[in-house]
């Protein structure tokens, strides 16, 4: 993911003082890593596309309340987690089945999709990836968000303690147990499927 401080300051400060451009080269810098990590957390291409978009459009309506020393990546990977663990829990109140998560299941992946497909594994070990692939996202998925958003952030964004304790607004020592943590209940959640699966 980009990171450069300096440069998103620069460009926050021109988006308060009326360059809207401004907020296109924010966008053109953040878009990725935020749909990266709002399709793990949702698991649909719609819903984390809607999410991502309602980020930017928070932070340009609220860029005159924002500091010009304002971390923006932790404002904007801030905001983006809130939503969607808003939408998570609609979601769960409010079961539906969306084309988007049918045609992620079918495998029509878009361009860009954050997981990779097994391309070159015989039929019958692309299969089995393909469950190890869907274990792992039901186990991620019934974790509680501030584990669920730690381990995303650290193991697919690649972000370091520090910047997770600046996003979710907890000591880097917290970020360290909830790390432990989620591991725990991964390793509880994926045992069944190993010991099934034959795999250590």
């Amino acid at each position: 993911m980009p990171n450069d401080p300096a440069t998103d300051r620069a460009n926050l400060l021109e988006l308060k003082r009326g360059d809207a451009l401004a907020l296109n080269r924010l966008i053109a810098r953040w878009q990725r890593p935020l749909l990266s990590f709002a399709h793990r957390y949702l698991q649909n291409n719609a819903d984390a596309e809607d999410a991502v978009s309602e980020t930017f459009v928070r932070l340009y309506r609220r860029r005159d309340e924002l500091r010009v020393d304002t971390n923006v990546s932790a404002w904007l990977f801030t905001t983006l987690t809130n939503l969607c663990h808003n939408q998570h829990r609609w979601r769960r109140r409010h079961p539906t089945v969306s084309f988007s998560s049918a045609s992620d299941e079918a495998g029509e992946d878009r361009p860009g999709a954050p997981d990779p497909v097994a391309v070159d594994l015989p039929p019958d070990l692309a299969v089995e990836d393909d469950e190890a692939v869907q274990a792992l996202k039901q186990a991620i998925d019934g974790l509680p968000h501030e584990l669920k958003t730690s381990i995303l952030l650290h193991h697919y964004e690649q972000l370091s303690y520090r910047e997770i304790a600046s996003i979710t607004r907890c000591s880097e020592r917290g970020v360290e147990t909830r790390l432990y943590r989620a591991r725990q209940r991964l390793k509880a959640s994926l045992a069944g499927y190993l010991s099934e699966a034959g795999r250590p």
